[in-house]
């Protein structure tokens, strides 16, 4: 029989004698008596059990399942359960990595994770799984930044860390994940990447040791194709040379379900699949020989090394720096040069990745994409002042015109009118002289929607050729160029230049010509 023990301190404890006639205690520490009791039925039936050689009760077995790990352990201790045994983290990421590695996972991602489960190891390979806490967690995150490591490595190993800790819990071994909250700020992809250019390419390309090379740097420059995986895949059979396609394997989004994708037979791309086809061996399967092939092979899969040492002296070679990332900054550049020309899910279809993804890590404003928009307008702004001043003498005339213009009504529930203002009549008025002003073409839209309400005014102003005097300007807000006041697009009365307001009161659409005031 079981007894339970009160404390002076308030404490609670139960004695017993165990199946070897030795006294035994387990403390409870302060508990309500009610529990006190519960716990002590239980025990009771351990002993008995322990005793007879009988099952638990099926009321004890449930209470034993789900009672705190610390009370198990003290059950323990007085030989009435059997001691679990404690798994070690070195043992469960052990066991993790081999179940990844039977899984059919791709060599790239057991790399990576190979790292994590090391570095995990190596901090934490004694402790028990459950004993790790959030501040074992921010230790490995400061090891990390100790050692130097980019801010997306360190982000990316926590990542898989916590991956590892997740499947612990999914497994039972822990009840939760104590490097929920451990985080790192991602870094920028942008630092370690660079645009190549055509120009610099194509002199790379000129200093290729043979046509193999000089196609392997087209397909990722100018086709976006992954090096190795990607181009070293290819057979003959994957190009359509009728259709001007090139079927593209895709080793890495195999496992996603997409193991191949098509993109065009670029026109900087064709000649050195041409010139490769021509010195191909006759009834070759894959388009890069056999040796080339097996360079880039490594026991786990496709790596990069063995191409990186040879590709780095042909770019000095031809007098260009190398580039950081270089096959993938190479791929990259295809795309950043593919997205100033179509529409970005078209170009992602074609690189086999995602808008996200290849915001974040491929596509840079080209030198280009600068050049261009140093001379850029906007449409409503590309008119020349000869054809404003044109538009705006074809509408003088229409000023006693008070009938709506055919397709009055839009989209918009914005009816058309043409019409100048009455204070604006005078052709006096509208001419170039007297205090020196030009004259000012004023374009004004007034938007209503479905239920009748003034949604916002749209107007446009621009000086048209004639005499300007700066020191007549006015409050209004004109300037040499612009007449600011009218462009602000302001619904309210008392902020809108008064001869643009007295059209605008009146008339849904107005082309007025009138003197900067």
């Amino acid at each position: 029989m079981a007894s339970i023990v009160d404390d002076p301190n308030g404490r609670r404890r139960i004695l017993f004698v165990a199946p070897d006639e030795k006294r035994k205690t387990i403390r409870l520490g302060k508990i309500d008596r009610r529990t006190a009791e519960s716990i002590c039925r239980h025990i009771e039936a351990l002993l008995a059990a322990k005793i007879t050689g009988q099952p638990l009760a099926r009321d004890t077995a449930t209470w034993l399942a789900g009672v705190a790990p610390k009370l198990k352990d003290r059950l323990a201790a007085v030989g009435l359960i059997e001691a679990e045994k404690k798994l070690s983290v070195k043992q469960y990421l052990d066991d993790w990595l081999a179940a990844k590695r039977t899984g059919g996972y791709k060599p790239a991602s057991l790399i990576a994770w190979g790292q994590t489960v090391k570095e995990l190891t190596a901090l934490f390979g004694t402790k028990a799984l459950t004993a790790l806490t959030h501040a074992d967690g921010e230790a490995y995150r400061a090891a990390m930044q100790g050692r130097k490591l980019r801010l997306t490595t360190v982000n990316k190993r926590l990542i898989h860390a916590r991956q590892m800790l997740e499947d612990a819990v999914r497994f039972g071994h822990i009840s939760a994940t104590p490097w929920k909250h451990v985080r790192q700020r991602q870094g920028d992809p942008s630092e370690r990447r660079a645009y190549v250019s055509v120009a610099d390419t194509n002199r790379v390309i000129e200093h290729c040791p043979n046509v193999w090379w000089k196609l392997l740097v087209a397909l990722a420059r100018f086709g976006g194709l992954r090096t190795p995986s990607e181009s070293f895949s290819l057979t003959w059979g994957d190009v359509d040379w009728e259709r001007g396609r090139l079927s593209v394997p895709s080793p890495k989004t195999e496992g996603a379900g997409k193991p191949h994708r098509v993109i065009p037979l670029f026109t900087l791309l064709r000649p050195y699949v041409e010139a490769a086809f021509e010195h191909a061996e006759e009834g070759s399967t894959f388009v890069f020989p056999l040796e080339y092939r097996k360079r880039a092979h490594g026991p786990a899969g496709w790596v990069n090394a063995n191409l990186r040492t040879t590709f780095e002296k042909v770019i000095r070679r031809a007098g260009v720096d190398p580039w950081p990332r270089l096959w993938h900054s190479l791929r990259a550049s295809c795309e950043s040069d593919l997205a100033q020309s179509f529409p970005l899910a078209t170009v992602t279809k074609w690189l086999g990745n995602t808008p996200s993804v290849a915001l974040r890590h491929y596509v840079d404003p080209t030198e280009g994409a600068f050049d261009r928009a140093a001379s850029w307008v906007p449409e409503s702004g590309a008119k020349s002042g000869a054809q404003e001043a044109q538009n705006a003498a074809q509408q003088v005339p229409a000023a006693s015109r008070r009938e709506p213009q055919e397709g009055g009504a839009n989209n918009d529930g914005v009816a058309g009118y043409a019409t100048p203002c009455d204070s604006l009549r005078d052709t006096a008025n509208l001419s170039s002289g007297g205090a020196g002003h030009g004259i000012v073409a004023i374009r004004g839209i007034r938007k209503f929607n479905q239920n009748n309400n003034l949604r916002r005014w749209k107007f446009q102003a621009r000086q048209l050729p004639g005499p300007f005097s700066e020191q007549n300007q006015n409050t209004s807000g004109c300037t040499k160029r612009w007449c600011r006041a009218a462009v602000s697009c302001s619904s309210n009365e008392q902020e809108t230049p008064s001869f643009v307001y007295s059209a605008m009161h009146r008339f849904n659409r107005c082309n007025i010509l009138a003197r900067s005031l």
